[in-house]
């Protein structure tokens, strides 16, 4: 029998339809028995309200009336008894409240520091699940849960009955709706991916194309002045600093200074206000949509840097009482047996997924910014401190890694972890599950050895590390991506990321020089690979710069052609400095903000930047999917050497383990993919060296393709007389050289 048709509008919404669209997704009731969904819900008599507690007593909500009155008096605040409650879940439904509504929660519970037990209802708490966060943190001591004095110190011991309402921010109850139109994401394979790490404040706040008002924020990062940027030079996903709501600490507040990164998560369901144009929540909430909508229509996935590894509430038990702490201490922060913070983030806390209800918060954070948000995937700030078991060590077979894998959303996405942390036996590059790719700090610290600090102990006359690292790096570092059939497209390649130096201050700096940071040099990396080319700072000195510029392009080269996923720090490609600070986390300002008057030297670069990175798009030889060793077998049978000495002769042990050897010749075989072959030279040498080209089967002659030892790629070196096997050619000192392989005709 068929069913009566509903009319459209009764397709377009259930309401008033006596038959649900055919392939409409079922609608599973919530159980009675069962909390609702955590957060804020409106439903058509009101909102829904529901938050976890484990171990309170009870549980308030408090609303407040619009933005004026968030600090004013207490008496504009209506408290609201949530009296049901299932699983650790308080909840409740008030009528009448819809989108707008600005609200926190008191929470009722034991005051037990000893048990790591912190309740404290004299703190107004903002919602773990807020999807806007109106309102900043002012630092007094009213906003700590135990008594401190001014300069915020206490022993955590007693409890602080002072109202922390004026000084904290709320959430705001917020509806759906956003024309998402035709919008679809890239969906980028891995082999193709070419990451561009940004800062939506740094990348905009100076652009000239950018109008004033929209610099600083989501607008502005999707104006079409930086999308033109950013698809002339050729990548294919933006990967974002923390965009989730945080804060800045005390410290920093104190000394006129902010987090300025954003490394200090204080909601992990909403966009960071500050970086919006708009000024009311749901317009910041819609910003964000049309910053990811609009960076989509220009062929850019989107990808999100969260850190889920700690909060806010920095500084252990002596850290403020802002959410989770008044919430819910013992269960959402790993502590030890005398209730201190477990801290395995240098940051004071660390969020413990070992607890169902944490990790099932990050989950349905994660969820939220893919479903809702229509993110791209995301790169997770130190990685283990979210898998570390019962026993405190990394657990690969983590249930929050297990749940990721098997989600049917989330392991759909690109994730790519920091394979690192501060706790015990914290570095494991290489250990994570697949489909995790992960950031390859060996391949930064290898390749940048090769051309900065080995070429001036050569140039001193000192053996260095040899070739043998840079080549494990260019295969795509088996070594450590080689276990559990992971493969290259695992490692995340970079030579600078936003920790440490840029890329032009790795060629001109040996020594970190953060002054700005007023904390009397002792942040920041003092281990770093670089070489300032034997004059620290700025210099006008012509060879000096010369060579700076030179090994800018070697290390933007070498990070292009190596197999496995390039990353490119933004600024790379335009020379940009923070005049030698290489912690700038709390530099808003000149010293982080890209400069987009170029010089023409910075002009140069950025050609050369989308050169290579259109050589890497259109040369399927640079994006290979497998590992390749010493030897490879064609599939006519015949066998050929993927590496070269600079005698054209195939690499042997002897070459490989003599640190004094500065020159390899990588080939790249195109036979098996119907593309061009390629030879890439890699010399590290100070000076210049006579490398002979080898004689590979089928190769006839070899094509100039670029040399770096160019200031700018150069239409005449194409046009240059080929090359024959075996011939000579003179190289320049710290330089690569790529040729095209000219094959038979026959092949």
């Amino acid at each position: 029998m068929q069913a009566p048709r509903s009319s459209g509008d009764e397709r377009r919404g259930w309401s008033g339809a006596t038959q649900p669209p055919r392939n409409a997704a079922r609608r599973i009731p919530r159980s009675p028995d069962l909390p609702p969904v955590l957060g804020a819900t409106i439903t058509p008599e009101g909102t829904d309200f529901a938050v976890h507690a484990g171990h309170a007593d009870a549980v308030e909500l408090c609303l407040f009336g619009d933005r004026e009155d968030t600090r004013g008096e207490s008496g504009l605040e209506r408290r609201i008894p949530l009296v049901e409650q299932a699983h650790g879940t308080w909840f409740g439904s008030v009528p009448d409240v819809g989108a707008g509504q600005r609200y926190g929660y008191r929470v009722h519970g034991p005051w037990l520091p000893d048990e790591g037990q912190r309740h404290n209802p004299d703190k107004l708490l903002l919602d773990p699940y807020a999807r806007a966060v109106d309102g900043e943190v002012t630092w007094r001591p009213e906003v700590f849960g135990h008594v401190v004095d001014e300069a915020f110190r206490g022993s955590g011991e007693q409890r602080d009955p002072r109202d922390s309402a004026p000084y904290v921010p709320r959430g705001v109850v917020l509806g759906d709706g956003f024309d998402w139109g035709e919008d679809n994401s890239p969906f980028v394979p891995w082999d193709r991916t070419v990451v561009y790490e940004a800062h939506v404040r740094n990348v905009t706040a100076r652009h000239p194309g950018v109008p004033e008002h929209l610099r600083g924020t989501f607008a502005g990062m999707a104006h079409p002045a930086v999308l033109e940027h950013l698809t002339s030079l050729g990548v294919t996903a933006v990967e974002l600093l923390p965009v989730q709501a945080f804060t800045h600490e005390p410290a920093l507040v104190r000394q006129g200074l902010t987090n300025h990164w954003g490394y200090n998560t204080l909601g992990f369901f909403a966009p960071h206000a500050a970086y919006a144009a708009a000024d009311d929540p749901q317009g910041v909430l819609d910003e964000f949509k049309g910053m990811v909508k609009l960076l989509h229509a220009a062929g850019l996935e989107v990808l999100l840097d969260v850190v889920y590894n700690h909060t806010a509430e920095q500084g252990g038990h002596e850290g403020a009482t802002l959410s989770w702490r008044g919430f819910d201490n013992r269960g959402y922060y790993r502590l030890d047996g005398r209730g201190q913070d477990v801290d395995v983030t240098g940051c004071g806390n660390t969020l413990d997924l070992r607890n169902i209800d944490t990790c099932r918060m990050v989950l349905d954070s994660l969820r939220y910014w893919v479903r809702e948000m229509r993110v791209d995937g995301f790169r997770f700030d130190l990685a283990p401190a979210l898998a570390r078991g019962m026993d405190d060590a990394f657990d690969p077979d983590h249930p929050f890694l297990v749940a990721l894998r098997t989600d049917p959303l989330l392991s759909r996405v690109k994730l790519v972890a920091e394979p690192w942390d501060v706790g015990p036996h914290g570095w494991h590059t290489g250990e994570f599950p697949p489909p995790f790719a992960e950031w390859n700090d060996r391949f930064r610290d290898g390749v940048r050895t090769f051309w900065l600090p080995d070429v001036a102990r050569d140039a001193a006359g000192q053996p260095g590390h040899g070739v043998r690292e840079l080549a494990t790096r260019l295969a795509g570092s088996n070594d450590l991506f080689g276990p559990e059939d992971r493969g290259p497209l695992s490692s995340v390649n970079f030579v600078t990321a936003h920790d440490g130096f840029t890329l032009a201050d790795t060629t001109a700096y040996e020594h970190k020089h953060n002054e700005a940071n007023a904390q009397d040099g002792r942040d920041g990396s003092d281990t770093n690979h670089t070489w300032n080319h034997g004059t620290e700072g700025p210099t006008d000195d012509p060879p000096t710069t010369t060579a700076r510029r030179r090994s800018l392009r070697n290390l933007l080269a070498t990070l292009l052609f190596s197999t496995g996923v390039p990353m490119i720090s933004s600024g790379a490609e335009l020379g940009r400095t923070q005049r030698g600070n290489n912690n700038a986390y709390c530099q808003d300002n000149e010293i982080s903000w890209l400069d987009w008057e170029l010089a023409d030297w910075q002009q140069d670069l950025l050609a050369t930047s989308r050169f290579l990175v259109g050589l890497r798009r259109d040369h399927p030889i640079f994006r290979q999917r497998a590992f390749f060793d010493g030897r490879s077998v064609r599939p006519d049978g015949t066998a050929f050497d993927h590496w070269y000495a600079a005698d054209g002769a195939p690499m042997h042990d002897g070459i490989w383990n003599d640190p004094r050897c500065r020159t390899l010749l990588l080939f790249l075989d195109g036979s098996l993919l119907e593309a061009d072959s390629a030879l890439v030279v890699f010399h590290g040498g100070h000076g210049d060296t006579e490398v002979h080209l080898p004689s590979i089967t089928d190769v006839t002659s070899y094509e100039l393709w670029w040399d770096s030892a160019q200031e700018r790629p150069a239409a005449t070196l194409v046009n240059a007389a080929p090359v024959g096997p075996c011939q000579a050619v003179t190289v320049t000192g710290a330089s690569i050289r790529v040729y095209r392989a000219v094959t038979h005709p026959c092949r």
